[in-house]
């Protein structure tokens, strides 16, 4: 139930495709002189290394975002590649932030920061670069539905499990009904897998029966390797700020012409 550790993917370009639309979400809520809260329901360690063993291994972040960066994917003024060049400046060329950091990037002092991680070795890692932040060790969801509705009201939150529990597909639309009942202002963003055997189905359907206006953004690309199952990327978006999907139709012409 513990075992998904992200240093083996980090960067790749199922990471590409939502940091992207995180960062680009994020710029526009901070825009307007008004506070906000970030929540995301699985951290995981925050900060990761491209030169690690980890992802050496994988080479899955040699396909993903340093093949991005050498071919110019995102121009250099997207939020996310601020984001990146910034982080990469005090934390090193070879470093590569997850979500939690990218969030950070845009927070200011007034804003507020949840953030949960359940793995031991993961929370232990993600507590070295969480002072911007409320740390909880604790199931994602049960997190959640403490916090919400947070204080400032305004805000964003990430969800984005490894779906190694196989009910999260069922569950989750059920979590995600509760938690806007409690903030129906909320932008409630989720990322899944796109699998071989499209497994996401179901609860997509669900949610977008739920919420038809949601913005739904699928990439595709070709498996990591020989036998890999991941064969793209989703993010779904309640409350979608302005311009989003404007993004979310941009990321996915890019994927189709060069992934």
């Amino acid at each position: 139930m513990l075992s998904y550790q992200h240093a083996y993917h980090a960067g790749n370009l199922a990471d590409l495709h939502k940091h992207a639309l995180l960062a680009s979400a994020m710029e526009y809520l901070t825009r307007k002189d008004k506070p906000l809260s970030y929540l995301e329901t699985h951290a995981g360690r925050g900060l990761y290394r491209l030169d690690g063993a980890e992802a050496r291994k994988t080479g899955e972040a040699a396909a993903g975002i340093e093949r991005a960066l050498a071919e110019g994917w995102l121009p250099a003024d997207h939020p996310l590649m601020r984001a990146l060049h910034a982080i990469r400046a005090t934390r090193g060329p070879d470093s590569y932030p997850g979500s939690p950091l990218i969030a950070a990037h845009f927070l200011r002092p007034d804003d507020r920061a949840y953030l949960a991680e359940l793995h031991p070795a993961e929370h232990d890692a993600l507590w070295q670069i969480s002072g911007f932040a409320t740390l909880h060790q604790r199931d994602g969801f049960e997190m959640a539905q403490a916090v919400c509705p947070p204080n400032p009201r305004r805000g964003m939150l990430l969800i984005d499990p490894s779906f190694e529990v196989k009910t999260d597909y069922a569950d989750i639309p059920r979590h995600i009904a509760k938690i806007v009942r409690k903030w129906n202002v909320g932008v409630i963003a989720l990322w899944y897998p796109i699998l071989t055997d499209e497994r996401h189905l179901p609860m997509t359907r669900a949610l977008m029966a739920d919420h038809p206006d949601a913005l739904s953004s699928e990439v595709r690309f070709p498996p990591a390797r020989p036998g890999h199952a991941m064969v793209g990327s989703g993010m779904w978006i309640l409350n979608a700020p302005w311009g989003l999907a404007d993004e979310a139709r941009s990321l996915e012409t890019i994927f189709a012409e060069r992934a």
